[in-house]
Formats: structure tokens, sequence, C-alpha cells
């Protein structure tokens, strides 16, 4: 799903997983300056907390109080005992999105598409995708062409990192193939993309390290396990004044010259086309989309 003028930006800077299980949290929440919540039925719910959680979730859900923050719950796979179950109540509840887990092939988002549009989802009701295994690196580009529905992509960098048999190091070289693959297919398909999360949680420079790799390689943002790491992740990822000035600075100038019946402009000295104004639309409108926050 393509973002146009039609379908606001959203800011998506900080995507915090919260606890299913945890009525507490999804309390606080509420007050949490994330840009989007993941309400998480899956690996932060034990077992024998599934069926509660999923109860606690969904009621959240239609409650509300969220404000403009965006809305995500993730669901257990349709492969477990407790997946048919959570899609339906998800559905039911409608969530911003339905963050399924675990998809490897593109068959497991078009079933959820199909079963949504059985169940009578909203249509405003998306679907995440978390790519997490290495065969879901493999077939990337399939799974972001899979459905009109599909509207991000979310990294699982953990569970990436344990079936690669991957270490943990400074710059995250072992997976930056597969962060590359997956930013990859999203652009290609107008998908947006969150990075993986950092489990320093009070290491704020390697989080802020992770954050600028991540801006710099292109991801809309960062998902989190922990409050203390919004502040950084919401700086790191918001449009620099320096970057919105000459945005704006940019896009006077093409509409002045487009006005007098030229193709290009000249801003500081460098030549200002089509495609560097589509960008400096897009950092004005996330810009604009913060502060309506």
């Amino acid at each position: 799903m393509t973002e146009t003028d039609a379908t606001p930006i959203r800011p998506r800077r900080s995507v915090l997983y919260m606890p299913g299980s945890n009525p507490r949290a999804l309390e606080k929440a509420k007050t949490l300056p994330a840009d989007a919540l993941i309400l998480d039925l899956e690996d932060a719910t034990a077992p024998e907390k599934k069926d509660e959680a999923r109860d606690l979730v969904t009621a959240a859900v239609r409650k509300g109080g969220y404000g403009g923050r965006e809305i995500a719950v993730r669901i257990n796979g349709l492969d477990t005992p407790w997946g048919m179950a959570d899609l339906k109540a998800a559905v039911k509840a409608a969530p911003d999105a339905i963050l399924v887990p675990k998809v490897s092939a593109p068959a497991m988002v078009v079933e959820v598409e199909k079963l949504m549009q059985d169940l009578r989802a909203d249509d405003r009701t998306r679907i995440w995708a978390m790519m997490e295994t290495p065969r879901g690196m493999l077939h990337a580009e399939a799974i972001a062409a899979s459905s009109t529905r599909l509207d991000c992509f979310v990294m699982g960098t953990n569970d990436l990192a344990k079936d690669l048999r991957a270490r943990f190091v400074p710059g995250r070289a072992p997976l930056l193939p597969s962060l590359g693959l997956c930013l990859l297919a999203a652009r290609s398909y107008g998908l947006a993309i969150v990075d993986g999360v950092c489990n320093a949680i009070d290491d704020t420079e390697a989080l802020e390290a992770e954050c600028r790799q991540g801006l710099d390689m292109g991801f809309d943002g960062k998902t989190l396990i922990h409050p203390k790491q919004i502040e950084v992740t919401n700086r790191v990822f918001s449009p620099d004044p320096d970057a919105l000035d000459l945005a704006r600075r940019q896009i006077a100038a093409f509409e002045a010259a487009q006005a007098e019946g030229k193709a290009v402009a000249v801003v500081d000295g460098k030549i200002v086309e089509n495609l560097h104004v589509a960008e400096a639309r897009r950092l004005v409108a996330l810009s604009d989309a913060i502060a309506a926050m």
C-alpha cells in the first residue's frame, strides 16, 4: 500500500512492543510518546496466558484512548493452537493493523488476507508482516507483492539472528544482507518498514548507533522493547531541522521554477529536480504528521 495524498504518511519512528497479558502495561501505553504500539499476543505472552491476553488486548483496542498512536496486534501464527482465535478476535476489535509472525512465504499473507475478508474485517485494518526467518528473507519481494492489505514489514532481528547462527556485533554486519533485502522489497512495493529491536535496554549509545544506522539505510523507524528507548529513537528518526529548512526551500524554488516554465531549480548551488522535491515533500509531510501527534 503506497502512501499517497489519499493515505497520509504516518510516523513510525518508535514502534513499542507491549505485553498483551499485562493490563497495567496496556494502560500505561496510552501515556507513552511512541508513534505506534504492538500489543503482543505472541512472544511476550506465556502459553498459559494466551487466552487471557487475547481478551485483554481486544478489550483495550475496542476501548481506545491511545490518541494518534498506531495500534497493531501481533497474533500467534495460524499453525499454533491460538492463532485462529487471535485473528478472529483481532478482526472484531479492528486495530490499525494485525501483525503476522514469522512470515516466510507469500502464501502466509494471502491466507491471512482471505480469512480477514471472510471475517469481514474493516478495510482500514492492515496487515503487517514479521520478517524474521531466512526463508522470509529469500522471499521478501514475493511477500511484499502478495497483498494490497499489506502495509508494513517489521524486522524480527532476534529470531533471524538465531536462525542464521549469527553473532550480535557492533555494526550488525551479519544482518545487513537481510536488512537490505527487506528494504529493497518494501520500497519496491510502497511498504513501510521498521528495524528490529536493540536488546541493550540501558545502553543508549548502542541504541543510538543502531537507530542512526537504520536511518541511514532507509528504515522508517525502529521496534522497541522498553519505554526508555523511545526518546532516543524519536529524536534520531525525526527530520533534522536543517534538512527540513532545505526541503522547504527546495519545494519553494522548484514551484517557482515551474511557474516560469523551467524543469529544474537551483538551491544552494545544487540542481533540484522532481526526485529531490518528492523526497522534500515526504520529509515535510512527516514533520507535519509528527507535530500533529
